[in-house]
């Protein structure tokens, strides 16, 4: 073997390895108070990761924005309390596009922990661009859980797995009646 093929040999391996980099995918979200890195769980949850995958590669999430805020404060006093930060494309033109089959975590596995990633709905079957960050565990949004009235739950797919200090500096942002005031911009969400 000459050196040149040794070579493109080891430059080709090297680049095989590098694209094979994690088990799971992993995306970043480019805000405007930092970055943030989730490890996604398509064995576990295949339709909602294959959807955000899909809106990542259509480029739906450059200027996105955090909109939305639950915190203890500002939710009623009777109702079940969370803690998130929501984002996605509301606010902004959306494209039309399809429900993501519902996914429970009683299907999935995928509990509402601090850190997980979620589609945000109103119907089963109705989640598209629209997603939220847990802050502290949130049982209430698992399958059976109180914070839907129909107990299915939200549809988990990911974690956090670097910038969760990034995630609670958004989730202290100034804020209005649920919504962040400015919204927190979010550049762009791309795969690694």
């Amino acid at each position: 073997m000459t050196y040149r093929s040794i070579l493109l040999f080891a430059t080709l391996l090297a680049t095989a390895c590098s694209s094979n980099k994690y088990k799971n995918p992993h995306i970043e979200i480019e805000t405007a108070l930092g970055d943030i890195e989730i490890e996604l769980y398509p064995d576990q949850a295949p339709k909602s990761v294959a959807a955000i995958l899909s809106y990542i590669d259509s480029g739906f999430y450059k200027n996105g924005s955090f909109y939305r805020v639950l915190n203890t404060d500002n939710q009623p006093s009777n109702a079940p309390k969370a803690e998130l930060i929501q984002g996605g494309l509301y606010g902004h033109k959306r494209p039309e596009l399809p429900g993501i089959p519902h996914e429970t975590t009683e299907q999935t596995k995928i509990l509402h922990k601090d850190g997980t990633i979620s589609l945000a709905r109103l119907e089963p079957g109705s989640a598209n661009t629209e997603f939220f960050i847990c802050i502290g565990d949130q049982p209430g949004f698992d399958f059976g859980g109180e914070n839907n009235p129909d107990k299915q739950g939200y549809a988990a797919f990911g974690k956090v797995i670097k910038g969760m200090e990034v995630v609670r500096k958004i989730y202290r942002a100034p804020e209005d009646d649920q919504r962040f005031d400015p919204p927190v911009s979010i550049y762009d969400i791309k795969k690694l």
